[in-house]
């Protein structure tokens, strides 16, 4: 079984990601969004229980697999489209 703080830890070397890790109150923020909570709704009707095993055991391939297959809906997509406009874009 995967241990979810070495996906943290993984998660941390990407730049974006560790940005918005340590951004606290953006990272609230997305997560109590309206787009966010209806996200998860969708996942947990498609997913069911494998989403909180997936979750559990850090498997990020079979969330990533979850999210995809929600976003084949033209309201999935457009919520995951809504999220990533959420997040600040990397200043170069």
């Amino acid at each position: 079984m995967a241990n979810p703080q070495s996906n943290l830890d993984e998660l941390m070397k990407d730049p974006k990601a560790a940005g918005l890790l340590k951004n606290k109150a953006l990272l609230q923020s997305l997560m109590q969004s309206p787009d966010t909570q209806r996200l998860m709704e969708l996942l947990s009707q498609n997913a069911g229980d494998g989403l909180n095993t997936a979750a559990a055991k850090g498997d990020t391939g079979a969330l990533l697999g979850m999210v995809r297959q929600v976003m084949q809906s033209s309201e999935g997509a457009r919520l995951v489209q809504n999220i990533s406009q959420a997040v600040p874009k990397e200043k170069k």
